[in-house]
């Protein structure tokens, strides 16, 4: 989960459900799933060549115990990625 410092516990901003654990919720099934699904998305995200120096991918958890999947694209990459998408979209 998050932690100080982290997203979710920020100080005015500050979000319970981001650092609180709930007893029953089965967090590191959501943390493996987001795990495998950032790999998959890294891997597709390098054959479709977007440049991996720009982008940043996350596992974590939401509340709920589901798998969360962080992307952090610089604005390069973002674009890469969008332009990507049009011409995969129009073919």
């Amino acid at each position: 989960m998050d932690g100080i410092g982290d997203d979710g516990f920020d100080g005015e901003d500050l979000d319970p459900d981001a650092v609180l654990w709930v007893r029953g919720v089965d967090y590191l099934a959501g943390w493996r799933d987001a795990t495998q699904a950032a790999a998959e998305l890294g891997d597709a995200l390098v054959a479709a060549s977007v440049e991996a120096t720009g982008t940043k991918l996350r596992a974590a958890v939401a509340a709920d115990g589901s798998g969360v999947v962080r992307l952090e694209l610089s604005a390069a990459a973002a674009r890469e990625v969008a332009t990507r998408a049009r011409v995969a979209t129009a073919g």
